[in-house]
């Protein structure tokens, strides 16, 4: 059998609707080497204190729902090993930069609406019938856009952002590289429709290139360098303007 040891885990407990403020609860977890972090929450929760709130789904770093911040760095949980943090302690919190729902699950809204602002499905530049077949894609084709397809919108990249952080506004790393992803892709018309998101004051410019999304993003995104791709279209369309100010681009 693995050899069992035991960690100290801090987790944030905050309810809104009772607490003034938050506060640390502590609790001793056995683990072996292959235990996740998220394991050692769900062992809390289901040995010692099930009043504990959190969000889990997978378990796989597939669907982003298990992101905190663990150490004060954002992390996935189920991608984080409790062996990796031994002797300890440990320490878990929400994900920093927005509202807590209760202890460490965190209020997605502003995310999720600002994720429909760039409209982050494909408008076809042609329609056409469905019996006229697919829209066809070659690989290089599919190669400009498939690193950004790949967001599982785990939010770390917001909370790694020290720009989010100043200014809810800006419509963060996450968002704009799913913006990013139809703009780059070839069977996508939508780009004039989300230059509007792109060329606002807390669009892409609002990115001051601190690059810690991509270096965070369990997924290997890289957020930076989509933001940075369309800071260089922004550039393009607004001097496009002048040369054709009836909205030819």
């Amino acid at each position: 059998m693995a050899e069992s040891r035991t960690i100290a885990i801090e987790c944030l407990r905050y309810n809104p609707e009772t607490d003034s403020e938050p506060r640390y609860q502590t609790y001793q977890v056995p683990f072996t080497d292959d235990m996740s972090v998220l394991q050692g929450l769900q062992y809390i929760k289901d040995q010692l204190d099930g009043s504990l709130t959190f969000r889990w789904s997978c378990r796989m770093a597939i669907c982003g729902s298990c992101g905190k911040m663990i150490n004060g760095i954002p992390a996935l949980s189920c991608q984080s090993f409790l062996r990796d943090y031994y002797p300890g302690p440990l320490r878990v919190e929400p994900l920093t930069h927005f509202p807590i729902v209760k202890d460490l699950a965190i209020d997605q809204g502003d995310f999720l609406a600002k994720l429909q602002s760039v409209k982050p499905w494909l408008i076809p530049g042609d329609p056409k019938p469905v019996s006229a077949g697919a829209y066809q894609q070659t690989p290089e084709q599919m190669d400009e856009y498939y690193q950004y397809s790949q967001c599982i919108n785990c939010l770390l990249c917001y909370a790694a952002c020290p720009q989010y952080g100043l200014n809810p506004k800006f419509t963060g790393p996450a968002a704009l590289t799913l913006l990013h992803r139809y703009n780059a892709d070839s069977r996508d018309g939508g780009t004039p429709e989300r230059m509007e998101v792109i060329n606002a004051e807390d669009g892409v410019w609002g990115c001051t290139l601190v690059s810690y999304c991509s270096e965070v993003c369990p997924k290997q995104v890289d957020p930076a360098r989509a933001i940075n791709q369309n800071k260089i279209n922004s550039a393009k369309d607004y001097f496009l303007r002048f040369l054709a100010p009836k909205g030819g681009r």
